[in-house]
């Protein structure tokens, strides 16, 4: 932990064994993530009365971790007269604990690197038929229809224009389901035979 500790009693009397209690289950929370940030734990009988035979313990833990804050409370049940320290402390480093699993597991997730549609070039296009052909950089040709382009549409596409596109299997061959227009100039995108066109 970076920051050290913090221990507090409310309404109650500090106790040696109950810090060593707490000292001990913070020290087994790194084995859940090791880069906690800080950790406080507040230990409290609350609406404490003049009576001394009630006693009902909260336990709260508050792990900042790098982030987000991870917080956890175990309250007394309603009507109950006494509940153990001991074992409120044990629930709530438990609850603290799943939630440093979990939270340490969403950063182990394997994060899918993000696809980047295919770049081509506008090969060939037939506006009065609504559709055209894309020249890929491997030198395939993949159709396309004017209802697969995006805005601002197929009539404002030329030969020549770069578009990023998905590409899908037609009933005659690959075909672009979506095309959109990058800009004019996709002459490096032809293959290098077919550069000069």
């Amino acid at each position: 932990m970076q920051v050290p500790l913090e221990l507090t009693f409310k309404n109650m009397e500090q106790s040696d064994a109950v810090e060593a209690a707490v000292r001990e289950r913070v020290d087994k929370l790194g084995r859940y993530f090791r880069h906690i940030i800080s950790c406080r734990v507040a230990l409290e009988i609350p609406n404490r009365t003049r009576s001394r035979t009630a006693r009902n313990y909260r336990v709260s833990i508050e792990i900042s971790v790098p982030g987000e804050d991870l917080v956890v409370s175990r309250d007394p049940r309603p009507y109950e007269k006494y509940n153990d320290l001991y074992v409120t402390i044990r629930d709530a480093f438990n609850a603290a604990e799943r939630q440093l699993q979990s939270y340490s597991g969403r950063l182990r997730e394997p994060r899918k690197p993000r696809e980047v549609a295919p770049h081509a070039v506008v090969y060939r296009i037939f506006p009065q038929e609504g559709y055209g052909f894309l020249m890929t950089p491997d030198g395939r040709e993949v159709y396309f229809h004017a209802n697969s382009v995006a805005s601002p549409g197929f009539y404002e596409l030329n030969e020549g224009d770069e578009v990023r596109y998905n590409e899908t299997q037609g009933d005659d061959g690959p075909q672009a389901s979506v095309v959109e227009a990058l800009g004019r100039d996709g002459s490096h995108i032809y293959p290098a035979e077919i550069g000069g066109m």
